[in-house]
């Protein structure tokens, strides 16, 4: 009798589970559904369409208006956007795998304190930090620039802590005693020991990097005026803002917010299987 009922209460704890899996996922996939599907309306079809049904399929032509509207400033943002995620997901998760390797490896005077720091940066809204970034780039005159977004994403607490998490699990300090007996210098050490058996971890800073910045809204909204230097988050918002008085905009914004989410699929699907690895061992340490 009991182990029926604890057999009742396995199949319907598995059950309860299933129900949640599913609900998250359609949760997560139907916003993506109905960006694919609206993407294929007209501005005509929004109004004679439900809103997971297909369109006349004029994705062609929503694309093609997308990149001539405004005389091609979309390509601008999405060039912008791949810049700012791009190269400052490089630098950035080189800077981080470099700041951890250092907490977790080196001895240093201050370390525990920076470490506490560290994690304290991470529990801080980026929406906190926003006026203050803006008051040093005004002093450093740099408002109104790539610089203003570029440099401040260069940095990031979460992807420092890890990094040091995973220096720790995957580097031996024999490994690094024997390079530093050799002769090799401290970044030598870094750069052709460490930083090699660190990959899984640094490409998983890196995705964290890329969709972080790629995502960022709010800090190109209070650094930027000149739509030239807008990444594509925030030129779609200034056209969403106009849907109401010119609805011609919305199939532009649905068809550039529907181009927009590719690069990230791109970059979790040619990088998931070092990210997943990264992502566990950082996990379980």
């Amino acid at each position: 009798m009991n182990g029926a009922h604890r057999n009742g209460s396995r199949w319907t704890s598995r059950s309860a589970v299933h129900v949640v899996l599913v609900l998250a996922t359609l949760y997560s996939v139907l916003p993506l559904v109905w960006l694919v599907t609206s993407s294929t309306k007209s501005l005509g079809d929004f109004s004679t369409t439900g809103a997971f049904e297909l369109g006349e399929w004029n994705l062609g032509t929503n694309v093609g208006d997308l990149l001539a509207e405004e005389d091609g400033v979309f390509l601008h943002w999405a060039v912008n956007s791949l810049l700012y995620a791009g190269v400052g997901a490089l630098l950035g998760a080189l800077i981080c795998s470099a700041c951890g390797y250092a907490i977790a490896k080196l001895d240093f005077p201050g370390r525990r304190a920076l470490f506490a720091v560290t994690l304290t940066g991470v529990l801080v809204p980026t929406t906190a930090l926003a006026l203050p970034l803006y008051l040093l780039a005004s002093e450093l005159r740099i408002v109104d620039t790539f610089w203003a977004v570029f440099i401040p994403l260069l940095t990031n607490p979460f992807g420092v802590y890890l990094a040091r998490a995973y220096a720790e699990a995957a580097i031996p300090g024999e490994l690094l005693e024997a390079s530093r007996m050799d002769g090799a210098g401290e970044l030598r050490t870094f750069f052709t020991v460490a930083l090699p058996l660190m990959r899984p971890g640094v490409v998983t800073i890196l995705l964290f990097q890329f969709v972080g910045i790629w995502n960022n809204f709010f800090l190109p909204l209070v650094m930027l005026t000149d739509p030239k230097l807008f990444p594509i988050t925030l030129g779609l918002y200034q056209w969403s803002s106009r849907v109401t008085q010119f609805p011609s905009y919305t199939p532009l914004v649905i068809t550039g917010s529907l181009l927009a989410v590719v690069p990230l699929i791109v970059a979790f699907v040619v990088l998931q299987r070092q990210w997943r690895s990264g992502l566990a061992a950082g996990s379980v340490k």
